[in-house]
């Protein structure tokens, strides 16, 4: 049986040792394949568009352009990389920033290796990836200053949308809400196109931008 194809990953950190342990950790779960690794903003632009990888993963704090910077670069010129950002600081308004660049998650160089690998799985699946305290920092800055808007959605599928904001997996909506796996998906995708979204990751930066009422 072949085994499945690993993530591609871009690593970029100013310290190499850092960017050593990263490599270490992703390639010994055997989940992620490191085919690049940056030491500055600028150079992490260049890498990426070179190597097109599927995650990267990234400080914030780097030399010449600025992490944020760089997210938005990044996201412009190569949209399939999704950004996990890998940071010292939990301040908000560096949490925010790079949601608003185009994050899809943000993990602190605190985290374990097993909580890094499972992040950049779960990004590259789609998934918005936060710590909890980090979730509901974001959430509540954006319910406080964005304004509510008309979706066309149903209350069910205002319901799942909701879920997926809150960084549930499929599987943890389905058993909340007593449906199937499959009937989530089906919401999910019915959500994604009544929106004109494509990644599910999308979907948080959707809900809490608009204000809608994510709860705690």
């Amino acid at each position: 049986m072949n085994e499945p194809e690993r993530i591609r990953v871009v690593i970029v950190d100013d310290h190499p040792a850092l960017r050593d342990g990263v490599r270490a950790d992703l390639e010994r779960s055997g989940v992620a394949t490191v085919v690049g690794e940056a030491a500055d903003g600028d150079e992490a632009i260049d890498v990426v568009r070179e190597n097109a990888p599927d995650v990267v993963v990234m400080d914030l704090d780097l030399p010449t352009v600025r992490g944020v910077e760089a997210i938005r670069a990044i996201v412009q010129g190569s949209p399939g990389a999704k950004i996990l950002v890998l940071s010292v600081s939990d301040a908000e308004g560096d949490v925010l920033e790079a949601v608003k660049m185009g994050a899809a998650g943000y993990l602190l160089k605190t985290s374990t290796a097993e909580q890094l690998v499972d992040g950049v799985r779960r990004v590259h699946d789609g998934d918005a990836v936060f710590t909890p305290a980090l979730a509901g920092l974001v959430l509540s800055e954006f319910r406080r200053s964005a304004q509510p808007e008309e979706s066309g959605l149903t209350p069910r599928e205002n319901e799942i949308l909701r879920l997926v904001a809150k960084g549930y997996t499929y599987g943890e909506i389905a058993e909340q809400l007593f449906i199937s796996r499959r009937t989530v998906q089906n919401h999910v995708r019915n959500i994604l196109t009544k929106l004109q979204l494509r990644k599910r990751y999308e979907l948080m930066r959707y809900a809490i931008r608009r204000g809608l009422d994510i709860g705690d």
